[in-house]
Protein backbone atom coordinates (compact mmCIF):
# COMPACT_ATOMS: atom_id res chain seq x y z
CA UNK A 1 0.00 0.00 0.00
CA UNK A 2 1.46 3.33 -1.10
CA UNK A 3 1.01 6.25 1.29
CA UNK A 4 -1.02 9.07 -0.17
CA UNK A 5 0.41 12.58 -0.31
CA UNK A 6 -1.15 16.05 -0.19
CA UNK A 7 -1.14 16.31 -4.01
CA UNK A 8 -3.04 13.00 -4.08
CA UNK A 9 -5.73 14.45 -1.82
CA UNK A 10 -5.95 17.61 -3.90
CA UNK A 11 -6.43 15.46 -7.01
CA UNK A 12 -9.06 13.37 -5.26
CA UNK A 13 -11.10 16.54 -4.66
CA UNK A 14 -10.74 17.53 -8.29
CA UNK A 15 -11.88 14.07 -9.40
CA UNK A 16 -14.76 13.86 -6.95
CA UNK A 17 -13.20 10.97 -5.00
CA UNK A 18 -14.16 10.79 -1.32
CA UNK A 19 -11.40 10.57 1.29
CA UNK A 20 -11.75 8.13 4.18
CA UNK A 21 -10.37 9.35 7.48
CA UNK A 22 -10.57 7.90 10.99
CA UNK A 23 -9.00 8.50 14.38
CA UNK A 24 -6.40 6.18 15.85
CA UNK A 25 -4.26 6.38 18.95
CA UNK A 26 -2.27 3.15 19.25
CA UNK A 27 -0.24 0.58 17.35
CA UNK A 28 -2.77 -2.24 17.22
CA UNK A 29 -5.69 -0.12 16.08
CA UNK A 30 -3.55 1.62 13.47
CA UNK A 31 -2.45 -1.73 12.07
CA UNK A 32 -6.05 -2.78 11.40
CA UNK A 33 -6.94 0.65 10.04
CA UNK A 34 -4.15 0.47 7.48
CA UNK A 35 -5.17 -3.05 6.46
CA UNK A 36 -8.64 -1.65 5.68
CA UNK A 37 -7.12 0.74 3.14
CA UNK A 38 -7.93 3.97 4.99
CA UNK A 39 -6.62 7.15 3.35
CA UNK A 40 -5.72 9.05 6.52
CA UNK A 41 -5.50 8.59 10.28
CA UNK A 42 -6.07 11.44 12.71
CA UNK A 43 -4.23 11.06 15.98
CA UNK A 44 -6.78 13.25 17.71
CA UNK A 45 -6.65 14.97 21.06
CA UNK A 46 -9.88 13.02 21.60
CA UNK A 47 -7.48 10.44 23.00
CA UNK A 48 -7.86 12.41 26.21
CA UNK A 49 -11.42 11.12 26.49
CA UNK A 50 -11.29 7.72 24.81
CA UNK A 51 -7.82 6.64 25.94
CA UNK A 52 -6.83 8.64 29.03
CA UNK A 53 -10.25 8.94 30.68
CA UNK A 54 -10.53 12.73 30.90
CA UNK A 55 -13.90 14.48 30.65
CA UNK A 56 -12.59 16.85 27.97
CA UNK A 57 -9.63 17.23 25.63
CA UNK A 58 -8.16 20.13 27.63
CA UNK A 59 -5.72 18.15 29.84
CA UNK A 60 -3.97 16.48 26.87
CA UNK A 61 -0.26 17.36 26.70
CA UNK A 62 2.18 17.50 23.81
CA UNK A 63 3.99 14.44 25.15
CA UNK A 64 0.69 12.49 25.01
CA UNK A 65 0.25 13.44 21.37
CA UNK A 66 3.85 12.70 20.38
CA UNK A 67 3.75 9.25 21.98
CA UNK A 68 0.40 8.43 20.35
CA UNK A 69 1.66 9.56 16.93
CA UNK A 70 4.71 7.35 17.33
CA UNK A 71 2.51 4.35 18.13
CA UNK A 72 0.20 4.95 15.20
CA UNK A 73 3.11 5.45 12.80
CA UNK A 74 4.54 2.07 13.83
CA UNK A 75 1.19 0.42 13.20
CA UNK A 76 0.46 2.25 9.94
CA UNK A 77 3.76 3.03 8.22
CA UNK A 78 2.06 3.53 4.84
CA UNK A 79 -0.84 5.76 5.85
CA UNK A 80 -0.97 9.57 5.89
CA UNK A 81 -1.08 10.64 9.55
CA UNK A 82 -2.42 13.91 10.95
CA UNK A 83 -1.43 14.87 14.50
CA UNK A 84 -3.69 17.10 16.59
CA UNK A 85 -2.20 20.15 18.27
CA UNK A 86 -3.50 19.92 21.85
CA UNK A 87 -4.98 22.79 23.83
CA UNK A 88 -2.48 25.61 24.59
CA UNK A 89 0.27 24.03 22.48
CA UNK A 90 -0.05 26.74 19.80
CA UNK A 91 -2.13 29.60 21.17
CA UNK A 92 0.56 31.46 23.12
CA UNK A 93 2.96 32.42 20.34
CA UNK A 94 4.02 31.71 16.77
CA UNK A 95 7.33 30.37 18.04
CA UNK A 96 5.68 27.88 20.39
CA UNK A 97 3.22 26.84 17.69
CA UNK A 98 6.04 26.13 15.23
CA UNK A 99 8.08 24.27 17.85
CA UNK A 100 5.21 22.01 18.93
CA UNK A 101 4.00 21.38 15.39
CA UNK A 102 7.55 20.40 14.53
CA UNK A 103 7.60 17.91 17.39
CA UNK A 104 4.60 16.05 15.97
CA UNK A 105 6.40 15.76 12.63
CA UNK A 106 9.98 15.16 13.80
CA UNK A 107 9.37 13.07 16.93
CA UNK A 108 5.89 11.72 16.32
CA UNK A 109 6.27 10.80 12.68
CA UNK A 110 3.12 12.62 11.59
CA UNK A 111 2.80 13.93 8.05
CA UNK A 112 0.72 16.95 9.01
CA UNK A 113 -0.75 18.77 12.01
CA UNK A 114 -4.26 20.07 12.77
CA UNK A 115 -5.27 23.28 14.57
CA UNK A 116 -8.72 24.01 15.99
CA UNK A 117 -10.50 27.29 15.43
CA UNK A 118 -10.91 30.02 12.86
CA UNK A 119 -10.28 33.15 14.89
CA UNK A 120 -7.75 35.72 13.72
CA UNK A 121 -5.24 34.41 16.25
CA UNK A 122 -5.57 30.82 15.00
CA UNK A 123 -5.28 32.00 11.41
CA UNK A 124 -2.05 33.76 12.38
CA UNK A 125 -0.72 30.56 13.97
CA UNK A 126 -1.68 28.62 10.84
CA UNK A 127 0.29 31.06 8.72
CA UNK A 128 3.32 30.76 11.01
CA UNK A 129 3.26 26.96 10.99
CA UNK A 130 2.80 26.57 7.25
CA UNK A 131 5.32 29.34 6.66
CA UNK A 132 7.84 27.20 8.53
CA UNK A 133 7.26 24.41 6.02
CA UNK A 134 4.96 22.29 8.15
CA UNK A 135 1.82 20.93 6.49
CA UNK A 136 -1.32 21.85 8.43
CA UNK A 137 -5.08 21.33 8.42
CA UNK A 138 -7.72 23.66 9.86
CA UNK A 139 -10.70 22.65 12.01
CA UNK A 140 -13.85 24.77 12.32
CA UNK A 141 -17.46 24.38 13.44
CA UNK A 142 -17.87 22.28 16.57
CA UNK A 143 -14.37 22.70 18.00
CA UNK A 144 -13.98 21.05 21.43
CA UNK A 145 -11.10 23.34 22.43
CA UNK A 146 -13.55 26.26 22.08
CA UNK A 147 -16.45 24.56 23.86
CA UNK A 148 -16.82 27.39 26.42
CA UNK A 149 -17.25 29.96 23.66
CA UNK A 150 -19.56 27.88 21.45
CA UNK A 151 -21.75 26.62 24.28
CA UNK A 152 -20.59 23.03 24.60
CA UNK A 153 -20.82 20.03 22.31
CA UNK A 154 -23.63 21.14 20.02
CA UNK A 155 -24.19 21.73 16.33
CA UNK A 156 -22.86 24.92 14.78
CA UNK A 157 -23.73 26.97 11.69
CA UNK A 158 -27.50 26.74 12.17
CA UNK A 159 -28.23 30.17 10.73
CA UNK A 160 -27.24 31.98 7.54
CA UNK A 161 -25.04 34.39 9.50
CA UNK A 162 -23.30 31.52 11.32
CA UNK A 163 -22.76 29.70 8.03
CA UNK A 164 -21.22 32.81 6.46
CA UNK A 165 -18.88 33.09 9.43
CA UNK A 166 -17.71 29.50 8.92
CA UNK A 167 -17.17 30.13 5.20
CA UNK A 168 -15.09 33.19 6.06
CA UNK A 169 -13.03 31.20 8.56
CA UNK A 170 -12.38 28.44 6.04
CA UNK A 171 -11.26 30.93 3.41
CA UNK A 172 -8.91 32.65 5.85
CA UNK A 173 -7.37 29.34 6.88
CA UNK A 174 -6.86 28.47 3.22
CA UNK A 175 -5.19 31.84 2.61
CA UNK A 176 -2.96 31.18 5.64
CA UNK A 177 -1.65 27.99 4.07
CA UNK A 178 -3.96 25.22 5.27
CA UNK A 179 -4.04 22.51 2.61
CA UNK A 180 -7.35 21.22 3.96
CA UNK A 181 -9.94 22.05 6.62
CA UNK A 182 -12.13 19.81 8.74
CA UNK A 183 -15.63 21.05 9.53
CA UNK A 184 -17.48 19.46 12.42
CA UNK A 185 -21.05 19.34 13.65
CA UNK A 186 -22.90 21.43 11.06
CA UNK A 187 -25.99 20.89 8.86
CA UNK A 188 -25.39 19.27 5.46
CA UNK A 189 -26.09 22.49 3.58
CA UNK A 190 -23.42 24.32 5.59
CA UNK A 191 -20.83 21.62 4.92
CA UNK A 192 -21.70 21.88 1.22
CA UNK A 193 -21.43 25.68 1.25
CA UNK A 194 -17.99 25.64 2.87
CA UNK A 195 -16.82 22.95 0.46
CA UNK A 196 -17.99 24.96 -2.56
CA UNK A 197 -16.39 28.15 -1.27
CA UNK A 198 -12.89 26.68 -0.93
CA UNK A 199 -10.43 25.31 -3.46
CA UNK A 200 -8.78 23.06 -0.86
CA UNK A 201 -10.34 19.78 0.31
CA UNK A 202 -13.00 20.18 2.99
CA UNK A 203 -13.57 17.10 5.13
CA UNK A 204 -16.44 16.58 7.50
CA UNK A 205 -17.29 14.93 10.78
CA UNK A 206 -20.98 15.32 11.32
CA UNK A 207 -21.14 17.74 8.39
CA UNK A 208 -23.22 15.74 5.94
CA UNK A 209 -22.43 14.02 2.67
CA UNK A 210 -21.59 17.01 0.46
CA UNK A 211 -17.97 17.41 1.55
CA UNK A 212 -14.77 15.92 0.14
CA UNK A 213 -14.37 13.14 2.67
CA UNK A 214 -15.46 11.82 6.04
CA UNK A 215 -13.80 11.55 9.44
CA UNK A 216 -15.15 9.49 12.33
CA UNK A 217 -13.86 8.63 15.80
CA UNK A 218 -13.09 4.94 15.71
CA UNK A 219 -14.13 4.28 19.31
CA UNK A 220 -17.59 5.63 18.49
CA UNK A 221 -18.13 3.75 15.23
CA UNK A 222 -17.15 0.36 16.67
CA UNK A 223 -19.16 0.77 19.87
CA UNK A 224 -16.11 0.92 22.12
CA UNK A 225 -16.65 4.31 23.78
CA UNK A 226 -20.07 4.27 25.45
CA UNK A 227 -20.10 7.40 27.65
CA UNK A 228 -22.12 9.09 24.90
CA UNK A 229 -22.59 8.78 21.15
CA UNK A 230 -22.92 11.77 18.80
CA UNK A 231 -25.95 11.84 16.50
CA UNK A 232 -23.80 11.70 13.38
CA UNK A 233 -22.13 8.39 14.29
CA UNK A 234 -23.06 5.15 12.56
CA UNK A 235 -22.04 2.07 14.54
CA UNK A 236 -20.40 -0.58 12.39
CA UNK A 237 -19.69 -2.95 15.29
CA UNK A 238 -20.28 -3.46 19.02
CA UNK A 239 -16.74 -4.07 20.18
CA UNK A 240 -17.52 -2.92 23.72
CA UNK A 241 -20.14 -5.65 24.14
CA UNK A 242 -17.80 -8.28 22.71
CA UNK A 243 -15.01 -7.27 25.10
CA UNK A 244 -17.38 -7.14 28.06
CA UNK A 245 -18.62 -10.63 27.25
CA UNK A 246 -15.10 -12.01 26.89
CA UNK A 247 -13.83 -10.44 30.13
CA UNK A 248 -16.88 -11.63 32.07
CA UNK A 249 -16.53 -15.19 30.74
CA UNK A 250 -12.84 -15.22 31.69
CA UNK A 251 -13.59 -14.10 35.26
CA UNK A 252 -16.25 -16.78 35.65
CA UNK A 253 -14.09 -19.58 34.24
CA UNK A 254 -11.05 -18.75 36.37
CA UNK A 255 -13.17 -18.60 39.51
CA UNK A 256 -14.91 -21.88 38.70
CA UNK A 257 -11.72 -23.67 37.70
CA UNK A 258 -12.84 -24.16 34.10
CA UNK A 259 -9.80 -22.26 32.84
CA UNK A 260 -7.09 -23.24 32.24
CA UNK A 261 -7.65 -26.84 31.13
CA UNK A 262 -4.45 -28.81 31.66
CA UNK A 263 -4.79 -30.78 28.44
CA UNK A 264 -5.36 -27.65 26.31
CA UNK A 265 -3.79 -24.59 27.84
CA UNK A 266 -0.57 -25.74 29.51
CA UNK A 267 2.84 -27.00 28.42
CA UNK A 268 3.68 -30.73 28.21
CA UNK A 269 6.36 -32.47 30.20
CA UNK A 270 7.92 -35.90 30.09
CA UNK A 271 5.98 -38.29 32.37
CA UNK A 272 9.12 -39.41 34.17
CA UNK A 273 10.16 -35.81 34.89
CA UNK A 274 6.65 -35.01 36.02
CA UNK A 275 6.75 -37.91 38.49
CA UNK A 276 10.06 -36.67 39.89
CA UNK A 277 8.63 -33.21 40.40
CA UNK A 278 5.52 -34.61 42.10
CA UNK A 279 7.78 -36.58 44.42
CA UNK A 280 9.77 -33.43 45.21
CA UNK A 281 6.55 -31.61 46.08
CA UNK A 282 5.46 -34.38 48.43
CA UNK A 283 8.81 -34.38 50.20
Amino acid sequence: MKKKTIPDFINMKANGEKVTWITGYDYLTAKYIERAGMDMILVGDSLGMVQLGYDTTFPVEMDDMVRACQSVRRGAPNTFIVGDMPYMSYQESDEEAIHNAGRLIKEGGADCVKLEGGTDLIVQRMKAITGAGIAAIGHIGLTPQFMAQIGGYKAQGKSADAALKLIDQAKKLEAAGAWSTLIEGVPTVVGKAVCKACSIPIYGIGAGSQVDGQLIIYADMVGYYDDFCPKFVKKYAEVGKVLQGAFTAYVEEVRSGAFPEDDKHTYKIDAEQAALIEKMIEE
